[in-house]
C-alpha cells in the first residue's frame, strides 16, 4: 500500500528483492528510486546503508535527477565482503519547500512586510532543525532563525545565511523530516574487486613443454609470460586423470593410439577422480608450489569444475546411481546432438541429489583448502540451477571471496539465471557479436544488467574459434581483443590467440584443426615475438591500459557516440569516483581503411560542449576534439583508437554518474 509519500521502482532490486544484487568490494553502486506525493511541496529522499554484520546505518543524501524531477539518485562503495543491504526514505522536505517558495518571492520583488509570515514560519523551522543538530552547527541555525526575526535588519540580511550555501550543506547532513516514509530494504551481495575487473588467459598445463608432456614445473615457466603480459588470472582445463575407457584420439577420433592423452574434460581413472591430479603433471606438493609461484607473480589459477565422469572413473563403479543406467545396463555418455561424449558419462542430479551434492561440495572444499580460490564452472546450464545456488551460497559461508565463472553459452533467461543464483561472472555471446548493431545490441544488454550479471568477454576459446577468426586475417584477431578489453571489466583471451591460430577441422565448424582438447600442443611464443608474428605486444598494451584506465575497470557507465559509418564504432566509459573518462573508437573492418565523423554527446560525459584534449593510450598521440571529429583507422596500422579525455572537473563528476546511469535505467 502506498503511503502519505509515494517509494517507487527502487533499484538495484533482483526479481522483486527476493534475490540480492551484485556489487564488489571499491565499486561504486548507483541506488535510484522514484519519489512522488500530491501537491507541490518538495520532498527529499535518504540513501540508508549498512554493512555486513552491522547494526550501524549510514545516511547519504540523494539527489533528484536533472532530466527525471521524480527520480532521486545516490551512491555508495562497500568496503567489504558481505551482503549488504539498503533502504531509501522520503520525507516531506519543509525546509526545501520555504527555501523555494521564499525565493520566487524574493525575485517577484515582495518586501519585507509582504514576506513577514514567511520569516517567522521560516524561524521557527529553523529552530526546530536546531534542536537535533550537532552544537556547532545548531549554533549556526539558531543564528539564522534569530536573523530572519530580526525586523531592523535589511531584507537581504535577515534571508542571505539562510539561503546560504552552508546552511543547506547542513540541512542535507541533519534534515528537517516531515511525514517520513520508510521504503523495502534490499540486499547487495558484494564480492572481491576480482569479481568484476581481472584479465584472463587460458592454457593446457600439459602443452608447457617441448620434449613431451608438460609439468606443474614447465607451466611455471609459462606463467611467466602470461604475467609480462599483464592478466591476473591464469586458467587451466581440468588437471585430474583422464580415462582410459572411449579415449578420444586427434581430431576427436574414435579410434586413438596409445600415444594419445585424450581429452582433460573425460575426468577420472584408475589413477583417481576429481580430487585427484593427474599423474604426468605432478603431485599435489607441485601444484601447491605453482600456486605459490603464481601468486609471486601476481597471477591467480583458476581451475575447471566439470561435473562428469570417464567411463573408468572412480564414481562409475563406486556410485552408479549418480548416472542414468539405460535399459541394456549400460550408462548413458554425453549427447548434444549431432555431437557425441562417448568418453563422458553426465551426472543426473535426480536419481541421488544428496548424495551428489554432499560429493561435489567436498571436492570443491577439497580444492579450496589446497589453495584454489577460482573456478570456472564447465556448462552449468545443464545442471539444476538450484543446485548452484545451494553449492555457491554454502562455500561462501565459509569462504567468502571463493570466484565462480559460469561457462553457458546459453539464452539470456538461464545466463541471468545463473548470475541470480550465484555465479560471480558470466561467458557471454560476444563472440559471435560481430557487426555495428549486433555490438551495440549486446553492449546495452550487458549493461542494463549490471546489477545482475557480470559478462566476461573470451575472445576465443578451446571449443570457440569464430568464422570472423577463421576469415578476418591479423587485424580481426586485434579487433576482437580491443572490443573485449574495452568493453568489459573481464576479459579473456585461450593460447594461441596470440599466434592467429586460425585453421578450422572442417569448413563451416568452429572447432580447431588439431584441437589441443585432444592432443598435446607446445608453441613456440618467443620465437614468434622476435619474428614480429605475435599480437602479444598489442595484448601487453591493451591490459596495461586496462590497469591505469579506472573507467575500463567498471561496467555500468557506458554509452555510445554517432559515427557516420557502420564499420565504425564509437563509446565511452567512466570512473565515477575520478572522473576518469575514456573514449575508444574500433575499426570493424579487417579489410579496408575506414574513416568517418564521430559526433560526442557532452551530456554522456558531464561536460559543457567545447573543445577538450584527448590522448591516444596506443600510440601516445594527442589532439584537439570538439562536438564532431574526424577519425580514419587503417587496420595494418592502427584498428582503434583508446582515448583518455582530460580530467572532467569534479563538481561534475557526480552528475556524469546520474547521466550514465539514468541512460541505462531510465
Amino acid at each position: 500500500m502506498t503511503g502519505r509519500l509515494g517509494i517507487d521502482d527502487v533499484r538495484p532490486s533482483i526479481s522483486n528483492r527476493t534475490l540480492a544484487a551484485k556489487a564488489v568490494v571499491g565499486e561504486v553502486i548507483p541506488v535510484t528510486a522514484l519519489v512522488w506525493r500530491e501537491g507541490h511541496d518538495a520532498i527529499s529522499a535518504t540513501l540508508n546503508v549498512s554493512a555486513p554484520q552491522s547494526t550501524d546505518t549510514l545516511a547519504i543524501h540523494m539527489h533528484t535527477d536533472p532530466m527525471d524531477q521524480d527520480r532521486v539518485h545516490g551512491v555508495f562503495i562497500p568496503d567489504e565482503i558481505g551482503v549488504w543491504t539498503f533502504r531509501v526514505d522520503a520525507w516531506s522536505d519543509v525546509m526545501a519547500t520555504w527555501r523555494h517558495a521564499v525565493t520566487k518571492k524574493l525575485e517577484a520583488g515582495q518586501s519585507a512586510a509582504e514576506l513577514r509570515n514567511d520569516l517567522l514560519h521560516g524561524a521557527e523551522l529553523f529552530d526546530r532543525a536546531a534542536t537535533h543538530t550537532p552544537l556547532e552547527e545548531a549554533q549556526v541555525l539558531q543564528r539564522v532563525a534569530s536573523q530572519l526575526r530580526d525586523e531592523e535588519l535589511e531584507l537581504n540580511d535577515r534571508i542571505a545565511q539562510a539561503l546560504s550555501n552552508e546552511v543547506r550543506e547542513i540541512l542535507e547532513d541533519y534534515p528537517l523530516r516531515d511525514l517520513l516514509e520508510r521504503g523495502p530494504i534490499c540486499e547487495v551481495k558484494v564480492e572481491r574487486t576480482e569479481a568484476l575487473y581481472n584479465s584472463w588467459y587460458e592454457l593446457f598445463p600439459r602443452s608447457t613443454s617441448q620434449t613431451g608432456h608438460g609439468t606443474f614445473a614447465t607451466t611455471a615457466q609459462a606463467l611467466d609470460r602470461v604475467a609480462r603480459m599483464g592478466f591476473d588470472t591464469v586458467y587451466f582445463p581440468p588437471i585430474h586423470p583422464i580415462g582410459e575407457v572411449n579415449r578420444k584420439g586427434k581430431n576427436n577420433s574414435l579410434t586413438p593410439t596409445p600415444e594419445d592423452v585424450g581429452s582433460p574434460w573425460a575426468i577420472g581413472s584408475a589413477a583417481g577422480g576429481h580430487d585427484a591430479i593427474h599423474p604426468e603433471l605432478g603431485t599435489m606438493e607441485d601444484f601447491q608450489a605453482l600456486l605459490e609461484h603464481a601468486k609471486d607473480l601476481g597471477l591467480e589459477i583458476a581451475l575447471d569444475l566439470a561435473l562428469q565422469a570417464a567411463p573408468d572413473h572412480p564414481w562409475a563403479s563406486q556410485h552408479r546411481e549418480f548416472f542414468t543406467e539405460l535399459a541394456d545396463g549400460t550408462i548413458a555418455f554425453a549427447e548434444n546432438p549431432p555431437k557425441k561424449y562417448q568418453d563422458i558419462y553426465p551426472l543426473n542430479f535426480d536419481n541421488a541429489p544428496e548424495a551428489i551434492y554432499a560429493e561435489i561440495y567436498r571436492v570443491v572444499q577439497f580444492w579450496i583448502e589446497a589453495g584454489v580460490r577460482t573456478f570456472r564452472v564447465d556448462n552449468p546450464h545443464t545442471k539444476p540451477t538450484n543446485f548452484w545456488q545451494w553449492l555457491i551460497a554454502k562455500v561462501h559461508e565459509t569462504d567468502p571471496d571463493v570466484i565462480f565463472l559460469a561457462e553457458a553459452f546459453t539464452r539470456p533467461a538461464r545466463l541471468f539465471g545463473l548470475a541470480k543464483a550465484g555465479f560471480s561472472q558470466s561467458y557471454t555471446y560476444f563472440t559471435w557479436k560481430t557487426s555495428k548493431e549486433e555490438i551495440t545490441e549486446f553492449a546495452h544488454l550487458i549493461t542494463e544488467n549490471a546489477d545482475i550479471s557480470r559478462p566476461h568477454l573470451f575472445v576465443n576459446t578451446p571449443d570457440i574459434l569464430h568464422e570472423s577468426l577463421q576469415t578476418g586475417g591479423r587485424a580481426m584477431f586485434a579487433i576482437r581483443a580491443a572490443l573485449a578489453a574495452t568493453m568489459s571489466p573481464l576479459w579473456g583471451v585461450y593460447s594461441g590467440y596470440e599466434l592467429y591460430e586460425h585453421v578450422p577441422v572442417k569448413p563451416g565448424s568452429e572447432e580447431y584443426l588439431d584441437s589441443e582438447k585432444y592432443q598435446i600442443r607446445y608453441r613456440d611464443f618467443d620465437a614468434a615475438l622476435a619474428s614480429g608474428d605475435s599480437l602479444e605486444p598489442f595484448i601487453t598494451t591493451l591490459n596495461r591500459i586496462r590497469r591505469e584506465q579506472p573507467a575500463l575497470q567498471q561496467l555500468r557507465n557506458f554509452h555510445f557516440h554517432a559515427v557516420d559509418n557502420d564499420q565504425l564504432l564509437a563509446y565511452s566509459k567512466i570512473d565515477p569516483m575520478t572522473g576518469n573518462t575514456v573514449l575508444v573508437v574500433v575499426n570493424l573492418d579487417p579489410q579496408w581503411a575506414q574513416e568517418a565523423t564521430v559526433t560526442i554527446d557532452f551530456g554522456a560525459l558531464g561536460r559543457e560542449p567545447g573543445q577538450f584534449q584527448v590522448t591516444d593510450q596506443i600510440t601516445g598521440a594527442s589532439y584537439t576534439w570538439g562536438e564532431r571529429n574526424f577519425v580514419r583507422l587503417e587496420p595494418k596500422k592502427d584498428v582503434a583508437h583508446i582515448f583518455v579525455l582530460d580530467d572532467v572537473a569534479p563538481e561534475n563528476r557526480e552528475r556524469t554518474a546520474w547521466r550514465s546511469v539514468s541512460d541505462f535505467r531510465a
